[in-house]
Formats: structure tokens, C-alpha cells, sequence
């Protein structure tokens, strides 16, 4: 499944160097005795997947942390493809000083390895929907690891889905404290909108339908239904796209691999889940100095 995009375009430079160079200062603060035991002669190291059938994602991030030691990344697959079918892959080849490459195997792996967990979650649930005739997004949520949000948002994109909003300025989205503190769904759209204006899209998270007509007459332009059985949500979203055919549902909360397929009604436009960031499993990557 090779994207078709350079998504790294999509990155900063200077956003990958500092986030290496971050991970770099936490796993080494001060002396790398060890360094001192293999020195600075030039090494070639492989980059093995042990774990068939995963997607590749994260390369980005990788090949950021041997930048910043002076390494290079020959990579022998392009990101996006899935690795396998050999019970152990050699994915690419670190060439660099053998203290370098050895500062920066940890955060690398780290990395790569949670990336291409995300990226392959994403892709067997796209997989899931698609292959059921559904055809709204699949998305990411905001439930993601502190220093790591961007990592992981790429890591939707390249296995196929959408990241959602990326911080709390990226969209207006209202939930139930927003609501609850504001007095109504009608008062807090509005007073939201007073200062996004038209340059930023408002969603309401509801926890019934009737939460839902509320948002759509005050305006939105996206309604959550949030923890909604599979029943009630096709029922719910069917009788909102009737009455407000232009404003997009979603379906959120409680949503997993198990029961997706509940959830695709043709009513649905999005899906978010949780689990896509949280739960997820890793993929097994090892670097090995030749």
C-alpha cells in the first residue's frame, strides 16, 4: 500500500530536527560510556521488521535522529509498504560512526516501532470499512502520547486515514464540560463562533439526538454522536442527515476493531477511535551492526 504522496513534505525541517534532538538529550543527558568501547569507525548496521504483515511509517522521524549524529538511512522499502512476507525483513541499512549509530538506535526504534503500529492499526480498520462498502473516514483522535502527537498523526496519514484535529486550535470542537459550563449547546456555539469567525469549523459533541437538532439550528458544522449504541447512532444520524443534510456526522465513542462494522451506516460520514493511538500494537524492529 505505498502512498502515493510524500507525506514527509508534509513536515517541517526544522520540527523533525528538534523533535530528534529532543529524543536524543532524554536517552543520553551526559557521558555515553559505552561509546567509548566501539569508537567512530564506519559501520553499516541492518534494520530488520520482525514483525510480516506491518506498514512501514515513520521514516521521517528516523532518518531525523542519524541526521543529527552524522549517520545516513538507505531505506530498501518506501514508506507505506507493507513489510513481509519473510518472518524477519531488512527494511533499511544505517551507515555512520559506531557510537553514533549506537546513540541513536533506541529513539529511533522507539519510534519507528510505534509509528508503523499505528500506521498498521490504520490500515487493517480503512481495510475493514472499505471492504464492507463503506465509504466515509476513518479517523484519529486527540487521545494521543504527550511530545509524540505529530509522529503519530503522520503515522494515521500513512496508513490511510484522517488525523482529526491536531490541537485545540486546529478546530472548535464543544463537549460536554464546554456545555455544561456554558449555560446550553446554543450559548456555547455562539459564543465560540464570536471568535473563530468563518476561518475555523465548530463541532458539538451529543449525547442525543435532540443535543444534535440543538447544534445543527445553532449552526454547526459538525455534530459527534458520542456513545451511541450501533441502533441508536443509525437511527439518530439518518434522521439528522434528513432534516440538515449538509452537516457532518460522526460517530465516536466506544468504537474498536470488534465493532466497527456496526457502526458503518451509509449516514456516518466520520468515524473516530480512540484505540487507533491507544492500545495499539507495536512493531518489532532490531538494528544489527554487520
Amino acid at each position: 500500500m505505498a502512498t502515493t504522496l510524500d507525506l514527509s513534505h508534509a513536515i517541517p525541517p526544522h520540527t523533525l530536527a528538534r523533535l530528534a534532538r529532543e529524543w536524543l538529550a532524554e536517552d543520553t543527558p551526559n557521558f555515553d560510556p559505552a561509546g567509548l568501547c566501539v569508537g567512530s569507525r564506519e559501520v553499516e548496521a541492518a534494520l530488520l521488521c520482525k514483525s510480516p504483515g506491518s506498514v512501514l511509517a515513520g521514516c521521517p522521524f528516523f532518518n531525523a535522529v542519524f541526521a543529527e549524529l552524522d549517520c545516513t538511512v538507505d531505506w530498501l522499502h518506501p514508506e507505506g509498504q507493507i513489510l513481509g512476507p519473510d518472518t524477519v525483513t531488512q527494511t533499511a541499512v544505517v551507515t555512520g560512526p559506531a557510537r553514533c549509530i549506537l546513540l541513536g538506535e533506541r529513539s529511533a526504534l522507539n519510534c519507528l516501532a510505534r509509528t508503523s503500529g499505528i500506521a498498521s492499526r490504520s490500515h487493517q480498520l480503512l481495510a475493514m470499512a472499505r471492504s464492507a462498502g463503506w465509504a466515509g473516514q476513518l479517523s484519529g483522535t486527540r487521545k494521543t502520547t504527550p511530545g509524540f502527537r505529530l509522529a503519530e498523526k503522520y503515522a494515521m496519514l500513512v496508513g490511510g486515514i484522517s488525523t482529526h484535529r491536531h490541537d485545540l486550535s486546529g478546530m472548535v470542537m464543544l463537549k460536554d464540560n464546554h456545555v455544561k459550563a456554558s449555560g446550553s449547546i446554543t450559548q456555547a456555539v455562539r459564543d465560540a463562533r464570536s471568535v473563530c469567525g468563518f476561518s475555523s469549523k465548530i463541532e458539538v459533541e451529543c449525547a442525543s439526538e435532540n443535543d444534535g437538532r440543538e447544534a445543527a439550528t445553532a449552526g454547526v458544522d459538525i455534530i459527534m454522536l458520542d456513545n451511541f449504541t450501533p441502533e441508536s447512532i443509525r437511527s439518530a444520524a439518518h434522521s439528522l442527515k434528513l432534516d440538515f443534510p449538509s452537516v457532518v456526522i460522526e460517530a465516536s465513542g466506544g468504537i474498536t476493531p470488534a465493532n466497527l462494522n456496526l457502526y458503518l451506516s451509509p449516514h456516518v460520514d466520520i468515524i473516530s477511535l480512540g484505540c487507533i493511538t491507544q492500545g495499539y500494537p507495536t512493531v518489532d524492529f532490531s538494528l544489527k551492526v554487520q
